[in-house]
């Protein structure tokens, strides 16, 4: 059974989907490359020997010329590759050729499986999300993959959701499994959150 909670994540998921799905498409690249520009830039990344992230599908903030950027200045980088659980195993990303199509219509990399305990060794971790509140609370499409990865990433690591501007800062219902950001990345640029208790 559904709680008040459940129903009010539901409804802004909507709300949040629909916003992007009406987005232009040009602006959908000037996105993509606003978000890489400063993610590479952050000292957190440009310091980071391994990267967790993740492609970009349909309407989220791609990750195209991130992806690129990560390979390009020497980064390990590690994309998650969805079990049937829904839990995120990882495999290192070495370029566009490396990705091959995945269920949910997802693409991930074609080389060996790394074990789901991969992502706690990144030193940067960038997840997808539809929006994070003023102090890192995150709400993702709500299957649990990424709550679940989050939760064996050490604490202290540099963890960032890729959003649009209007999806920083709102006010997001959360569940005692949902796993906080450090960070969000958006086109106007990074804003870090304070860690809180808990």
């Amino acid at each position: 059974m559904g709680t008040p909670q459940s129903g009010a994540k539901v409804a802004l998921r909507d709300q949040l989907l629909t916003a992007r799905n009406a987005r232009p498409l040009l602006e959908r690249a000037e996105v993509a490359r606003a978000l890489a520009e400063h993610l590479l830039a952050a000292p957190e990344v440009r310091r980071a020997a391994t990267v967790a992230a993740y492609v970009a599908l349909g309407s989220e903030p791609g990750t195209a010329p991130l992806l690129s950027g990560l390979v390009a200045a020497g980064k390990r980088v590690v994309l998650p590759v969805l079990l049937p659980d829904r839990d995120l195993d990882w495999a290192v990303f070495t370029g566009d050729d490396d990705l091959v199509p995945a269920r949910l219509g997802l693409l991930e990399p074609a080389g060996p499986r790394l074990g789901v305990e991969a992502v706690a060794t990144a030193d940067a971790v960038l997840v997808p999300g539809l929006a994070v509140s003023p102090d890192g609370a995150r709400l993702g499409r709500g299957g649990g993959s990424y709550d679940r990865a989050l939760a064996r990433v050490p604490v202290g690591t540099f963890t960032c959701a890729l959003l649009h501007d209007d999806e920083v800062g709102l006010a997001v219902p959360v569940d005692p499994h949902d796993r906080p950001v450090t960070a969000a990345a958006s086109p106007s640029g990074l804003r870090r959150f304070r860690p809180t208790g808990g």
